[in-house]
């Protein structure tokens, strides 16, 4: 009985949970700033591409 008892009132297992869900947030805003940059990213380069090739290299304007 006295094992029970001292099961449910340990409490190192509640740290190690705490760590998960921080972990778990953490990952979380990582993987959400990674897409979001990523997005960012690929629509500078289609704008890019479209300036290229609706232009051509002789008509270069800067407000592209």
């Amino acid at each position: 009985m006295k094992t029970l008892i001292n099961l449910m009132k340990d409490e190192s297992g509640a740290s190690a949970a705490e760590y998960a869900l921080i972990l778990a947030i953490v990952g979380s805003i990582i993987a959400i700033a990674a897409i979001t940059l990523g997005n960012a990213v690929g629509n500078a380069m289609n704008s890019a591409a479209t300036c290229v090739n609706s232009k051509g290299a002789t008509n270069y304007t800067a407000n592209c």
